[in-house]
């Protein structure tokens, strides 16, 4: 009698585990360390233990997310916080639901062994950069703030070798770096590059990296279970950044490398620690600049394009 199962053993070895929901996101790129908490929540099962089965998309073309999100592809779609601006104004159905990175990450890099000590060194020499658009109108902004006409400024588009045509010296400054990696290759190589940054040179501060839905078709629940996770993921992160780095670099083979080691460390201070929290009048503010330079033809309330659904 002994060996035999009691009904109620019986049933809860026989009752189905209960289905998980599942949640897609698109990212921005391929998987990197702006990404740490998404990659951590995941890999050490925050996302199963709040009921989510969560599918990671690398994108093809980086332009896809946004698109994909608006058309409901995915439940979420890493974004952001400048792009938002003009994809409401293109009449993309967005609307941002959490943070990743709350601080930018977007610099002007300059080598700084070289000629160019302060942004108004730049003028009558030569700026390299990847995409155009809002960017060059970041890197405009900074200028004028340095006593420099743009039109001052030769710029070269060097497509995305940043790195290596500030290094060569085919540039002498690059506008569109990431300062927690480009730094990182730049020491890579023997060099040693400083950055100039937006928000300290006339630009409003913003949110890097922002995690966008559809407004029409959110389920809150679903999100608000993920920014939780994600939120956990962080606060974990930032107590022991090396044990974050250990279960990053497990992820993938390819994330084993001394590039991502480096920009790991960089970018672990920097992701949101709440998530879910919005600044309003940041997001009032930021739209207030597109428009004044020109982005946008007219800054959107911010209810229109931002929300919170908590993560506590």
């Amino acid at each position: 009698m002994k060996h035999l199962l009691t009904a109620a053993a019986f049933a809860l070895l026989t009752t189905p585990a209960q289905a998980q929901d599942k949640l897609s996101i698109m990212l921005d790129w391929f998987v990197n360390p702006d990404h740490g908490p998404i990659i951590v929540a995941q890999s050490r099962g925050y996302f199963a233990e709040a009921g989510l089965e969560v599918d990671i998309i690398a994108p093809a073309d980086p332009s896809d997310p946004p698109k994909m999100a608006a058309a409901g592809k995915v439940d979420l779609a890493v974004g952001y916080q400048p792009q938002l601006y003009l994809q409401h104004a293109a009449g993309l159905s967005l609307m941002r639901v959490g943070t990743l990175i709350s601080s930018p990450l977007y610099c002007v890099m300059v080598d700084a062994g070289g000629p160019v000590q302060t942004l108004a060194d730049l003028k009558g020499r030569r700026v390299g950069y990847s995409v155009p658009g809002l960017e060059e109108a970041l890197m405009h902004t900074m200028l004028r703030a340095n006593g420099v006409d743009p039109a001052n400024v030769e710029q070269i588009n060097v497509n995305f070798a940043l790195t290596s045509a500030l290094a060569a010296g085919q540039v002498d400054a690059v506008s569109g770096a990431f300062r927690n990696f480009e730094l990182s290759q730049m020491t890579a190589i023997g060099k040693t590059g400083r950055c100039f940054l937006p928000e300290e040179h006339g630009v409003p501060v913003y949110d890097e990296l922002i995690y966008l839905t559809n407004p029409e078709t959110v389920d809150a629940d679903k999100i608000a279970r993920f920014l939780a996770a994600t939120k956990r993921a962080t606060t974990e992160i930032m107590a022991d950044p090396e044990a974050g780095w250990q279960t990053f670099r497990a992820y993938s083979a390819e994330l084993d490398d001394t590039l991502n080691a480096a920009a790991w460390q960089a970018t672990a201070p920097l992701f949101a620690t709440d998530p879910g929290t919005l600044d309003i009048q940041r997001y009032a503010a930021f739209g207030a600049y597109m428009a004044d330079i020109g982005m946008i033809a007219k800054a959107p309330e911010v209810s229109t394009i931002a929300t919170t659904l908590g993560a506590q």
